[in-house]
């Protein structure tokens, strides 16, 4: 089975949704807190959403700093999958383990609704499962969501193939309408949207359930 690590910062409170998300698709979630330093017998990493340590400082900003974040890092190295929701986007951005930032939205309004996605590549662990040109409905949830980076940085993201996500309706300001990067190699994801909270109809949309089943399923690509 499938073995997924959820990073707890202090102020994360997705966690359990993330958990549940792809404990649904068949694997085996496990919360790893932020002090440890040992990922070993992971398939997979995910950061979640939430406002780790505050967002005191700027979100992701001294979480960044973790223990766990080292080993974050040498997991990513490995090649293996991570991936960074929302809060955990931001922490992977300030680690330097993806390209770009997160600034405060168009507007300086919070923005809680669904949003649809179009799915740009499928060369990560996170769209592997999608189709390009796909649209998903998938609800965002945040206030610092709007993904920025220079132009050089831009022309390296669509030279490599690491726009993997971009909203239809930009909602939030985000730089070319970028909901999601992939790392040059694709192991490594962050978007702002929360998949896991569109796993089910019931909720409004099971669109969520096509991005972790890529993530779930990518470990067997990497072994």
């Amino acid at each position: 089975m499938t073995r997924i690590g959820v990073v707890v910062f202090p102020g994360s409170n997705c966690e359990y949704d993330a958990a549940s998300g792809v404990t649904q698709l068949g694997a085996q979630a496990e919360f790893v807190w932020h002090s440890s330093t040992d990922l070993s017998g992971f398939d997979g990493i995910i950061l979640p959403g939430g406002f780790a340590h505050g967002d005191y400082l700027r979100p992701g900003a001294l979480a960044r700093f973790s223990p766990v974040m080292e080993a974050v890092g040498r997991f990513a190295a490995d090649g293996r999958p991570v991936l960074g929701i929302c809060n955990g986007f931001q922490v992977l951005t300030e680690a330097g383990l993806l390209p770009g930032a997160l600034q405060k939205n168009r507007g300086l309004t919070f923005l809680c609704q669904p949003t649809t996605l179009i799915v740009e590549s499928t060369n990560s662990v996170l769209t592997s499962a999608a189709t390009v040109g796909q649209e998903l409905v998938i609800p965002i949830n945040h206030f610092s969501g709007a993904y920025t980076c220079d132009d050089a940085t831009l022309h390296q993201l669509e030279a490599n193939g690491q726009v993997v996500l971009r909203y239809k309706d930009n909602p939030n300001g985000s730089r070319d309408d970028i909901a999601g990067v992939a790392n040059v190699a694709g192991n490594v994801v962050g978007l702002m949207p929360h998949p896991e909270r569109a796993m089910s109809t019931l909720l409004g949309s099971a669109d969520g359930r096509v991005l972790l089943e890529g993530f779930v399923g990518a470990y067997v690509a990497v072994r």
